[in-house]
């Protein structure tokens, strides 16, 4: 038998280790290495023979091969603690109600995807190892778009290039409103983790009207006035009556959402991209400040990005073409390529929308705003077809780009992110940003980030980068944002979201109380937790 540390008998439970250390044998259930902690292989393989029952044997992905692809994650796991046992892919509501019952039967714990491509925080992998992956990227279907109302209801599987093609193909005057790699991400899925984009749609849990969720026992609920008979208003009314519950079932592992409604932007008349570029790190606070009473009183009405130069040139850029020694790259050098790009060291993208008389009006106050705060207001004719201009006014306007998944080339393929969330205070970003480079730099990283602006607050986008292949360089970036959310933490910077190996840990910081309600919640919803044990720290 080979040897197993007393970490792995923990981690996977008796059966598990048993499993793991057992040799090899040719069969279609070879693996996976690490199975649910209540299975043993016999166990386990009763299991999936019961799932593909239920989906077809095609659907099931229970061996080393056909679960690598869900075991795949840019994101550090040095101790090999997000490692799935499989996957099943149901391609109906039906199916999933199936699998509930079995995996309530077996005390099978399911990690919920809906299309696993949430790349800075795990993409598929799930918060615990032996957990299996409940892939709902079957279920793809755009149920309804209302044309009049601007509202749709999707599946899980559908992706915004999925919807941006059925507008186009059905020549619907509404932009969709898309996260920085839209066209493979669930808005669904994005959604549910309280994600945003950036037209003045970019609040995408706000944007959300409806839902159709299977509990753990399999019972189906349809929140708002869903589960009104005969109900045409499920799109066009979040409330509904009594207690609103769609709150529960984001960032959460209380049940299995399979449907969501959302409303769309209708186009506007006029659409005016522009960029502030800022030629000083220390810039930051200033550009905050002139921002904030902006996105307030909704003249700039869309959630606004400001990109630090390391962010942006690591979207193009390899590290090596500016920077081979060791240590995070000077400011000096990363202003200085910047430079040379049109970019400064930092660059805020916002636009006006509306008709050409408003953007006109509004235009002077705005321009007068930032450069008195010293910043060079740039248009799309100024910056001449510069392509990262050209990309945040994609964003802007509900276009699709992949562009931003060149940052995992910058180091090595390994990247998370860290996300805390800050007052819009110019003094909060200096003290953030203060932190942040001095954590980073603690373990040789670059300060590769975003502020996203919303309307008093602002999210804190800090991307580790790393070389995934250096077991060294994945150890170091583990420690950096562990570091990261605890030290933040103590100064009362929480995170909004966070990768699967760090949900514990956030958790702890909302304190107690917090957690115990979420407890309560999870045994009243999901008395056998087999729902993605760990999500955001409920068990």
């Amino acid at each position: 038998m080979s040897s197993l540390s007393r970490r792995d008998m923990m981690r996977v439970g008796v059966a598990g280790a048993a499993a793991l250390a057992t040799p090899a044998i040719a069969s279609p259930l070879d693996g996976p290495r690490v199975l649910p902690v209540h299975l043993d292989r016999a166990a386990f393989a009763s299991v999936v023979a019961e799932l593909r029952a239920i989906v077809g044997a095609e659907w099931v992905f229970a061996d080393p091969e056909s679960t690598l692809p869900y075991a795949k994650s840019f994101t550090p796991d040095p101790r090999g603690e997000h490692i799935p046992s499989g996957a099943v892919a149901p391609a109906s509501v039906e199916q999933v109600q199936a699998i509930l019952k079995v995996a309530n039967r077996h005390k099978l714990p399911l990690w919920t995807v809906s299309t696993g491509k949430n790349m800075g925080y795990g993409c598929a992998t799930p918060a615990s190892s032996g957990q299996m992956i409940l892939d709902l990227k079957r279920m793809n279907r755009i149920i309804a778009i209302d044309a009049d109302l601007g509202t749709a209801l999707v599946e899980p599987g559908v992706t915004y290039q999925d919807l941006h093609d059925y507008l186009v193909a059905h020549d619907l005057p509404f932009w969709i409103d898309v996260p920085t790699v839209g066209p493979i991400v669930s808005p669904l899925g994005n959604t549910l983790e309280r994600g945003v984009g950036y037209t003045p749609y970019g609040d995408h849990f706000f944007m959300q009207c409806g839902m159709e969720v299977v509990l753990a026992d399999g019972t189906l609920v349809r929140t708002g006035m869903g589960s009104v008979k005969n109900s045409t208003t499920w799109q066009a009314f979040k409330w509904g009556y009594g207690p609103y519950v769609d709150g529960i079932f984001t960032q959460s592992n209380f049940g299995v959402v399979t449907k969501l409604g959302f409303w769309l932007m209708p186009k506007p008349p006029a659409f005016k991209p522009f960029m502030v570029r800022h030629d000083a790190m220390g810039d930051v606070a200033r550009i905050v400040d002139a921002m904030r009473p902006f996105r307030m009183n909704n003249l700039i009405p869309n959630v606004v990005l400001m990109m630090g130069a390391a962010y942006q040139l690591a979207m193009f850029h390899r590290r090596e073409e500016i920077w081979d020694k060791p240590g995070p790259v000077p400011d000096a050098v990363i202003h200085d390529f910047a430079r040379r790009q049109g970019l400064g060291m930092w660059n805020t993208y916002f636009a006006l929308y509306g008709t050409e008389e408003i953007i006109a009006a509004v235009e002077p106050i705005v321009r007068h705003a930032f450069e008195s705060s010293g910043g060079e207001v740039l248009t799309e004719q100024e910056m001449g077809g510069n392509k990262w201009f050209n990309h945040h006014k994609n964003l802007m306007s509900g276009q699709l780009s992949l562009e931003e998944k060149g940052i995992m080339r910058w180091r090595g393929g390994g990247m998370t992110c860290f996300a805390p969330v800050a007052p819009a205070k110019g003094e909060e970003t200096s003290a953030q940003t203060e932190l942040a480079k001095q954590i980073l730099g603690k373990y040789d990283l670059d300060y590769s980030v975003a502020y996203a602006i919303g309307g008093r607050e602002l999210h804190h986008l800090i991307f580790i980068l790393y070389d995934k292949s250096v077991p060294e360089e994945e150890r170091k970036a583990d420690a950096c944002i562990r570091e990261m959310v605890t030290t933040f933490g103590e100064r009362g910077w929480a995170a909004y979201r966070t990768g699967v190996a760090t949900m514990d840990l956030v958790a702890s910081q909302y304190g107690e109380a917090n957690r115990a309600l979420n407890a309560r919640l999870k045994q009243a919803l999901d008395p056998n937790h087999i729902l993605s044990p760990g999500k955001q720290g409920i068990a």
